[in-house]
């Protein structure tokens, strides 16, 4: 079995490349290496390769050749996101084009004075939305909270070829739970808190939920916090559209009754499909997600 350990796949030398290609060759030839690199994952990778096969053809119910297709596409669709990633946060933002698709559910929530919690997942490319919100002078701290320590290199090599310091902080999950009280000193100071519902690692309470007509585990933190803190939930994804197009999406979650996370979490699951379904090709997570191998 192979479940994810709460780091992700990246490289600082990948970034590095990235980097290169988009000083030297631009966004759109940089685009161009992906087909190589998204070939030699396609040939090589076989377990992701074998989760991907499971996802498109089990759960999205895709022929054999389409499974084949698709997976290629995801490949070079998630290269793409971090070609994009790292293009906007280097000083080339102007070159993408931003839609805003329920904006006025993040207004509302910060006019509370609550703070809010943002439920986002591994789909898109939401480590830009701090660039869409200087586009509407929507000015507030957002803070991630995140198990991914391996991070933390990649970040700060970022941080050394942007133009620009990421606002967005860090709230790092510790087994002693003080990441609560960080939670709720930034939610006092009416600041957005935002998780990634979609993934759960070994060893971690978990929920469970159908996603895609099949049950699956997601992290119980997120809606367990967000069930019992009594402040807005919206859930957040920021979608690659054609060419260097983004469109943000923000929708107010359903509402459930207070400590309610079971419930919170089958809100977020039934929104989630409905991004899935969408953006097929943008949902990036190439492991035994269902726990069914075969």
């Amino acid at each position: 079995m192979n479940k994810w350990k709460g780091k992700s796949k990246g490289t600082i030398l990948g970034y590095r490349i990235f980097v290169w290609c988009i000083k030297n060759l631009g966004v759109r030839s940089s685009y161009f290496v992906l087909y190589f690199v998204a070939a030699y994952y396609f040939l090589f990778e076989k377990r992701s390769n074998r989760y991907l096969s499971y996802y498109f053809k089990k759960r999205l119910n895709y022929n054999f050749s389409k499974t084949l297709i698709s997976r290629y596409q995801s490949y070079l669709t998630f290269g793409k996101v971090l070609i994009d990633k790292t293009a906007i946060s280097g000083g080339l933002r102007n070159q993408f084009t931003y839609e805003f698709d329920g904006i006025e559910n993040l207004r509302n929530l910060l006019e509370e004075k609550k703070g809010g919690i943002l439920i986002s997942a591994h789909i898109g490319n939401f480590e830009i939305a701090e660039h869409f919100f200087a586009d509407i002078d929507f000015d507030c701290q957002i803070n991630l909270v995140t198990t991914d320590h391996e991070v933390t290199v990649i970040k700060e090599y970022l941080e050394s070829v942007s133009v620009k310091q990421s606002n967005i902080k860090f709230i790092y999950v510790k087994e002693d739970m003080s990441h609560i009280f960080d939670i709720n000193e930034a939610l006092s100071k009416n600041e957005l808190i935002c998780f990634t519902g979609d993934r759960y690692f070994e060893g971690s309470k978990f929920l469970e939920a159908d996603l895609l007509g099949k049950s699956a585990r997601f992290p119980a933190g997120p809606f367990l916090i967000a069930s019992r803190l009594g402040v807005p939930v919206v859930y957040v994804y920021v979608m690659k559209e054609k060419n260097l197009h983004y469109h943000l999406y923000a929708r107010i979650a359903q509402k459930v009754k207070k400590r309610d996370a079971q419930g919170l979490l089958e809100s977020y699951t039934q929104n989630l499909e409905s991004m899935i379904r969408k953006y097929p090709m943008q949902w990036f997570n190439y492991f035994d997600f269902w726990d069914d191998e075969e």
